[in-house]
């Protein structure tokens, strides 16, 4: 295959106040970069949309570099080996990588990882196989240190981390999982489809009454993807001796005014652990990981949706959705 001179980008042209809005976007027309030694140039053919990409669409300092005013945006991509200037990789593999947000991109051999498309479907590897599933098998086995016989709680279910990390529980011989959501089909998706035992729409009334209503016996292990009101009900739910895994804090990434936790004075009587962490410090358990969460899909134990959308061009209106929780799912963009 031969690449063509020039290919399409997203770009940040402006720092997002509140919500991002399409215009903090430009779609460019950009040439397509020439891989050096050691490089490999790929056509993108499916990319990911994540949470955490507006954190970095803010200025200052972070776990993580923010992006670029008028540089293109990155993040996980699956896409075709083009040139290959490195060895273990030829035309036409199949790899992982974080150059997405473009049609055609340059990344180091090192940072790339082969897939097989004859195991998994492409998307896959951008969500339950890939950064979404290994961070909801060790925030909640390793971070939260869940046991047989917890009662287990999970805020944003229905989301990529999310329901793996509920589904996981589950499979793992929780006593009861609990999910929230923010719509009726996403509670009838965790319950009928995901096998949560309970689940309840944020919406509907104080977190607080409708997680103590759903958890009666309380809650043992918290996997946090929301933060703020959230956070709070668990404190209020925990049992002695609780462990929170704090994933993300969705609830607070587009205010100014971030909502923390009123009832913070109990995790000292209750002996709570709250513990925050990141995927990549825990690369010790991919192997595990990919053994038992493949194994589930591959056997149908363990379900999982994707919400996608066609095209580079509606790659902003495919993340400020996500945003808006109006996926079901990992969201990904084809190209």
């Amino acid at each position: 295959m031969t690449a063509p001179s020039t290919a399409r980008e997203i770009r940040l042209a402006s720092r997002p106040v509140g919500y991002p809005t399409p215009e903090d976007f430009e779609l460019v027309e950009a040439p397509v970069p020439t891989p050096g030694d050691g490089q490999l140039l790929v056509r993108n053919l499916v990319m990911s949309v994540d949470p955490y990409m507006r954190g970095r669409m803010n200025a200052g300092e972070s776990y993580v570099p923010p992006f670029a005013l008028g540089a293109a945006l990155d993040g996980g991509a699956v896409g075709e080996v083009v040139v290959s200037r490195a060895p273990g990789f030829a035309e036409g593999d199949v790899v992982l990588h974080d150059a997405g947000w473009r049609e055609y991109g340059v990344v180091d051999a090192s940072a790339a990882v082969g897939v097989d498309p004859g195991v998994a479907p492409l998307g896959a590897y951008l969500g339950v196989l890939g950064m979404p599933g290994m961070t909801a098998y060790a925030g909640l086995l390793e971070v939260a240190e869940f046991r047989e016989g917890d009662v287990v709680f999970v805020s944003g279910a229905a989301g990529a981390v999310g329901q793996v990390a509920g589904q996981v529980a589950r499979l793992r011989g929780a006593k009861r999982v609990v999910g929230s959501a923010g719509s009726p089909a996403k509670v009838r998706h965790l319950v009928e489809e995901l096998g949560f035992d309970a689940a309840f729409d944020y919406h509907d009334g104080p977190v607080a009454d409708l997680l103590a209503a759903a958890a009666p016996e309380g809650v043992d292990v918290y996997f946090d993807n929301v933060g703020g009101e959230h956070l709070d009900a668990a404190l209020l739910s925990f049992n002695r001796h609780g462990r929170a895994a704090l994933c993300g804090s969705i609830s607070n990434y587009n205010t100014p005014d971030p909502v923390g936790p009123r009832h913070l004075g109990l995790a000292v009587g209750k002996r709570l652990v709250l513990r925050g962490f990141l995927v990549r410090d825990h690369e010790h358990l991919r192997e595990q990981f990919t053994r038992e969460v493949g194994g589930w899909v591959a056997d149908g134990s363990l379900r999982y949706r994707e919400t996608v959308t066609e095209g580079l061009e509606r790659a902003p209106e495919a993340f400020i959705g996500m945003l808006r929780g109006e996926n079901v799912g990992k969201a990904l963009v084809t190209l």
